[in-house]
């Protein structure tokens, strides 16, 4: 069960991915925060540059590697507005970072983007611990998911 200071965290997502969402992106966002509670880093999608792996968890784990001590980063959580896909989990993975407390899952982002009729991705969504096994993880939440969800039918129906 999420803390009202991490309430807080994962409500910064889902802000940041209306950022993304305004900015003609897909809607994801993610926050890195330490130990103590510090908001690291954060950043949302940038994928319709056409760079298909600006995802805001890819973007949170390369700074992460380039600012931080091992130590740090295991300590670390990233929050985020959506379960991360198989190549953010392998680099939170590779670069050691702690927990993931995510809004909503992948299998929620499948089924809604499957009644919206869009198609597939073209790499399987994967649950996070089945890429990263061992790793803490918590989500989704059922509090926010809704406003997420929203996010995702703006994005496709004005795509």
């Amino acid at each position: 069960m999420v803390n009202d200071a991490e309430l807080r965290h994962l409500r910064r997502c889902v802000e940041l991915a209306a950022e993304a969402l305004e900015a003609g992106d897909e809607p994801f966002g993610s926050v890195l925060v330490a130990a103590d509670g510090t908001v690291l880093a954060e950043d949302h999608n940038r994928v319709a540059s056409g760079d298909r792996t600006r995802h805001p968890e890819f973007e949170l784990a390369r700074w992460a590697a380039a600012n931080m001590s091992p130590e740090e980063r295991a300590a670390a959580t990233v929050f985020t507005s959506g379960e991360h896909c198989p190549m953010c989990a392998a680099a939170h993975g590779w670069v050691g970072l702690g927990r993931i407390v995510y809004v909503s899952s992948s299998e929620q982002l499948s089924s809604w983007l499957r009644d919206l009729g869009v198609p597939a991705p073209p790499v399987r969504t994967l649950p996070i611990r089945d890429v990263v096994p061992g790793l803490v993880v918590e989500g989704p939440i059922p509090v926010l998911a809704e406003q997420v969800h929203d996010l995702h039918r703006r994005f496709h129906d004005a795509s």
